[in-house]
C-alpha cells in the first residue's frame, strides 16, 4: 500500500484507499490556505467530479453522520498528545466537531465558538469545496494533522460508489483515525 504523500507548493495529494477505489475522480487535493487571524481556511480540489454527488443545501448546523456521503474532513493532533480533534464539513453547510481521548475511545462533542463556513463550487470535471474553521475551536499549540475526504459518486445504475482519500493509508480497511494519517503539521498561530 502507498504510503508516501506528495507535496507541492503547501499542496497534499490525497491518496484513496485500494479497498474502496473512486469512480471517475481522479485525484483530491487539500491545502491549508491560512492559519493566522481568526480563521484557518482550507481547500480540497477534487480533478474527476463528473460523478461527483454533493448533498443538498441544509443550512449551516452541527449534525452527525456527515461522512456517509461526500465530506471533507481535518484530524488535528497537539503535539505530544494521543488525543485528537475531528471536524467533518460537509458541502450541505452542515458540520461536526468531536473530541476523542484516543483513536476512537473518548468521543464527545467538541465546543465550537461559531459555525464553520463550508463552500462548494463546481465546473466541468473540477469541484473545489473551500472551508474555514473559527480558529477558537482548535488546539492551542502546534499539531499534527491529518486531511481526508470520503467523495460519493454515482455509479452507472445510480449505486452510490463511496472512495476514501487520506494523507495515507495503513489498513485493509480506510480509518482515518488510525495516527499513520497524522503526517502533516500545523504550527502554533503565530510560530515562524
Amino acid at each position: 500500500m502507498q504510503t508516501d504523500q506528495a507535496v507541492q507548493g503547501g499542496a497534499y495529494s490525497l491518496l484513496p484507499h485500494p479497498a474502496r477505489p473512486p469512480l471517475a475522480v481522479r485525484s483530491v487535493e487539500a491545502r491549508v490556505l491560512g492559519g493566522e487571524g481568526p480563521w484557518l481556511q482550507l481547500r480540497w480540489r477534487i480533478e474527476g467530479a463528473g460523478q461527483l454527488v454533493a448533498p443538498p443545501f441544509a443550512g449551516k448546523g452541527r449534525a452527525d453522520g456527515l461522512w456517509r456521503t461526500t465530506c471533507f474532513e481535518l484530524f488535528l493532533r497537539p503535539e505530544g498528545a494521543s488525543a485528537y480533534a475531528e471536524f467533518n464539513l460537509s458541502p450541505s453547510e452542515r458540520w461536526a466537531a468531536y473530541d476523542f481521548d484516543a483513536p476512537r475511545e473518548g468521543m464527545r462533542d467538541r465546543s465550537m465558538p461559531r459555525d464553520p463556513v463550508c463552500t462548494l463550487r463546481r465546473g466541468g470535471s473540477v469541484a473545489i469545496f473551500d472551508a474555514a474553521i473559527p480558529r477558537a475551536a482548535l488546539p492551542a499549540g502546534p499539531c499534527a494533522i491529518s486531511l481526508t475526504a470520503v467523495i460519493e459518486e454515482q455509479g452507472r445504475d445510480g449505486t452510490p460508489i463511496l472512495s476514501y482519500w487520506a494523507l495515507t493509508h495503513r489498513g485493509e480497511q480506510p480509518d482515518f483515525h488510525d495516527p499513520a494519517c497524522f503526517t502533516a503539521a500545523l504550527p502554533a498561530p503565530g510560530a515562524a
